[in-house]
This record gives C-alpha cells, structure tokens and sequence, in this order.
C-alpha cells in the first residue's frame, strides 16, 4: 500500500515515465501522416513566360503568299499587337521525297531532322525569323516528329535496325493509318533516344526555338519524354505542347497537352447534338481529374481540324464565337490557328500550297486582340495554378445557359453563354457573380467597346442566339 509520505516522491516519476511509453506511438502517428502528405502531380517547372501565355500556330506554307520564314517575320509585329504570346510553328524540316503525298509532301514526314526545308528559306533566314520574334517578346515552338520519319530518311539506310518491322519484317508506318509516307522508329533501342535527343537539343542550344510541339506523343514512351525535359531545361527553360491527352505526360515531361475532349463536347453543343449539360461533363471531369497545373490546349481549330473536318463555319456553325470566347477566358491554354482572325472560311490543302486569303481589314483581331488583352490582365485567367478554377453559377436555365465565375485574389471574371439557337432570358440562383466589373466583351457590340456594370442578386439578361456576356474586375475594385 502507497502511503500519503511516499507519493510526492514517485509522482513525477510515474508521470515521465507516462510520457517516454507515449513517445513510440506518437512518433509512429507522426510518422504515418508525414508518409501521406500530398505531392504535387506536376513536378516539372514552367517556364515563367508560359504562365499567362496564348498560343498562335502558323502552317507556314500557306501563312503567307509566299510560303516562306522572311515573309512569315513581317507579321510578326502584327500578331505581337493582337496579343499573341507563343508562336508555334509546324515542322521546319526537309520533307521526303519516297512514298510523299501530293506534289510537296507532308511537313510531318521528316528526311532531315538537322536541314530546313527549301521550300520555307535557309536556316539563316529561320533564324532571323527567331530572333525578330525574339526581339518582340515573343517565343516560338518548334513542332517535332520523334515517332516516325521519312522513307528515305538516311536512318533508314544507315541504322535500319533503328525501325519497327512489320510482320513480313519490312519497313512499317503507324498501324491502322494511312501514314504510307512514314516509318515507325523503334524506342526499344538506346541509340535511337540517344539519336532524337541530341537532335532535339540542336534546335534549342544551336537554332534558338523555345520548346516543342511534339506530334503523336503518346506514340513515344513516356521515360523518353521526361529525360530528354531535364537534358532540354538545363539548356534554357523550354515549354513543351503534347499532341496526346494524357495526364500522365504533365507530370515531369509536358506543360500543356491537347484538350480533344473539350473540342468534341463545344462542336457537339454547336451543332446541336449535346445541351449545356456536355460542358457541366467535361469541366467536371478536368476538375477532380486533371492536376491544377497542368495545362490543357483549348482551340477551335488547328492544321488537323481545318484540313481534315471543316472550316470555324462548318464545325461550329453560328455558335463559333461563343466557342472561341468560351474557349479563351475557360479554364485551358488558349489557341488559335493562323487565319482565324481573318475569318478563315476554306479548309486548307495539306499537301500543296494553298495561302491563306488575307482581307485588308480582318474582321476578328479586334475580337482576338480584346480576349488576349483580357488573358495578360486578368490574372484569374491565367494557366494552370497561376490562374483561378471555374466555379459554376448555377442558372434557372441550365440545359441552355452556361454561366460561372473565375476568381484568383482580388481579379475576378463572371461569363454567360447561351448555347442555343434561341433567345433566352436567364437569372441566377447563387450570388457569387455579385459586384462591380467592366462589361469586356459581349454578342452583337464592338469588341473594343466597354462599359462599367454593377451586377447585383436579381440581375438578369436577355441573350441573343449563341449570345455571351463577360465581365471582367482584374484589379477588384
């Protein structure tokens, strides 16, 4: 028995040795929860000029009458005033003559990956056209073929073990395609991502292009794409565009990939195939299934759609330019292909020289010019993490009336669409578009005209078919 006398004295022992028997348990606890702290799934490191930046692609046989690099350069003050941050240009290289398509072949059938096609000019002349655009602050893309070249490519003759076979043993290109022109390179072999890498790495340190557009980068294994980023970056920052939709490429090898899923679901709300409810789809899916800071292409055409599906008319009929805005102050990373501002209303040929009609006035750079202005001011609107989610304001028109906000800080962002071929007059049933903006761009005005506008809980609107609104506060006033 513990007398009265004795207590005072083991007391403080009793307790530390209370604590010390407690010590194992908290230090696994701690332990445990250090063990399941969140990792950020994009481990690479954008380049700081991407962050806000909008993507222009040039076709540069048919961006000009001429079809070459000089003529290209003198647009470049032109597209610097729009807005325009990256220049993306399709493949520079000298084309194959063996097994090519039409009269000039494909640009994506490379025989050189080390010579520049004498149809554009001379690398001289490619680097002149660099270092203008340099000098404007533009930076510029080059896209590049790493899953296949051409026939005659001289790999072919000698490295030939460098190349898929077939199941006779012969040359092959991508199966289930009709990409006769090319060959199917084999990634299995050292030499070959030895061989691509450096490649890659003479069109940054030696030419001065900023990053890649990488064709079919799905086609080509993954660990390729994360090494050759890290030998790339210690180089010069790089920004670097998948052709694929992936989300395992953002991790440590891409900044952007394409967004097919968002073209397919606006083309199908455009041509009436799909109601308001296929962009709740997708914008819900690129919430909780994509990484914050990856960034997703976003677009309304390119080289593929315009040559192969259809012109802005024909994919999204009277609706493109709620698309376009949609796709521009949305979450994703603007793009726009070249002759877009021009009304761009032919598809063009893919293998034959086929310019772009250039009107004297184009009748949407002041549209392009207005958005792109909007993007560099409105932090909300910027890519990935530096920008804002879009948080859905939910409407008492919601399978015809897409309507949210984007808010980073104090910059803020409210936009309304109808995506129907009727008027409609829509309120809302959540307050958070509440406050006071600028009116920045809307349906049937000028785009260069704005105008201050107070929203308040009862505000509603009456839209025009394919009618949008978008008010803008960047330095919430």
């Amino acid at each position: 028995m513990m007398t009265a006398r004795r207590l005072p004295i083991l007391l403080p022992l009793m307790l530390a040795a209370a604590f010390l028997g407690a010590l194992p348990a908290r230090a696994a606890d701690e332990a445990a929860l250090a063990a399941h702290q969140p990792e950020p799934y994009v481990k690479l490191t954008h380049p700081e000029w991407a962050k806000k930046a909008v993507i222009y692609q040039i076709n540069t046989r048919q961006f000009t009458p001429e079809g070459t690099f000089t003529a290209a350069a003198k647009q470049l003050p032109r597209l610097k005033a729009m807005g325009v941050d990256i220049l993306w240009l399709m493949p520079v290289q000298e084309i194959g003559v063996q097994n090519r398509k039409g009269t000039l072949g494909s640009p994506y059938s490379i025989k050189d990956y080390y010579k520049v096609n004498p149809e554009f000019g001379t690398m001289e002349e490619l680097k002149a056209f660099l270092a203008e655009a340099h000098a404007l602050g533009l930076h510029v893309i080059l896209d590049w073929v790493a899953n296949h070249t051409a026939w005659d490519n001289a790999l072919a003759a000698d490295h030939p073990d460098w190349y898929e076979r077939d199941w006779k043993g012969d040359f092959r290109p991508t199966p289930w395609w009709d990409w006769e022109d090319i060959i199917d390179l084999d990634y299995s072999k050292p030499e070959v991502r030895a061989y691509m890498a450096d490649a890659m790495k003479f069109w940054v340190q030696d030419v001065g292009f900023d990053g890649f557009r990488c064709d079919v980068a799905g086609y080509v294994p993954l660990d390729f794409w994360e090494k050759v980023r890290v030998e790339l970056d210690a180089v010069k920052p790089v920004f670097m565009l998948a052709e694929w939709q992936s989300r395992d490429l953002m991790a440590k090898a891409f900044d952007a990939t394409y967004s097919w899923e968002w073209f397919d679901s606006m083309k199908g709300v455009a041509q009436g195939k799909a109601d308001v409810g296929a962009l709740f789809g997708y914008y819900s899916n690129n919430e909780s299934g994509w990484p914050e800071d990856g960034y997703r292409m976003t677009y309304t055409s390119n080289h593929d759609k315009n040559a192969w599906e259809g012109t802005d008319a024909e994919l999204f009929g009277k609706g493109f330019e709620a698309a376009t805005v949609l796709a521009i102050v949305g979450e994703g990373m603007p793009m726009i292909y070249n002759g877009q501002e021009a009304g761009l209303d032919k598809r063009l040929e893919f293998f034959e020289r086929d310019p772009i009609d250039w009107p004297a006035k184009l009748p949407l750079e002041g549209f392009y010019t207005r958005l792109f202005k909007m993007v560099d001011e409105n932090e909300a609107l910027w890519n990935g993490a530096a920008g804002a989610r879009m948080v859905r304001v939910v409407n008492d028109r919601p399978s015809e009336v897409f309507s949210f906000v984007r808010q980073k800080g104090k910059a803020k962002l409210f936009a309304v669409f109808n995506m129907t071929d009727k008027p409609v007059t829509v309120g809302f049933k959540e307050p958070m578009f509440v406050g006071d903006y600028a009116e920045t761009l809307a349906s049937g005005r000028a785009p260069e005209v704005s105008t201050p506008a107070t929203l308040s809980a009862d505000t509603r609107f009456e839209l025009a078919p394919w009618g949008y609104r978008v008010f803008s506060d960047p330095a919430g006033k």
